[in-house]
């Protein structure tokens, strides 16, 4: 049992450093000072828990399946209609409050 034990945890720790390479640029980084490298770190790890607390406030209890590029369209596509609207002079909490802004947010979102 603690042989089982072990691999699921080391399985989930695997998918932490996935998702945090593929999605949240832990790669990304092109400093060499150690205290810049840990900050990178940190903040790619803390946008990871982040995402993993949100997707749990809105997914229903029984639903423990997290789609780590679903949100990361979604934060995009968020991102892009707030610019849209401040470049076009237009409310963006208008736009937040229409029904149709979580259609608009998933947009080209991997389906789950």
């Amino acid at each position: 049992m603690t042989l089982v034990t072990y691999y699921k945890a080391r399985f989930q720790i695997e998918f932490l450093f996935r998702d945090a390479k593929q999605f949240l640029g832990l790669n990304d980084c092109q400093a060499r000072k150690e205290q810049a490298l840990h900050f990178h770190f940190n903040a790619s790890m803390t946008a990871l828990n982040l995402l993993k607390l949100e997707d749990r406030q809105h997914q229903p209890s029984g639903q423990r399946v997290i789609s780590i590029a679903r949100w990361r369209t979604r934060k995009a596509n968020a991102h892009l209609l707030e610019r849209f609207s401040s470049y076009l002079g237009l409310d963006f909490n208008d736009i937040k409050s229409r029904p149709d802004f979580d259609e608009m947010c998933h947009y080209g979102a991997i389906a789950s």
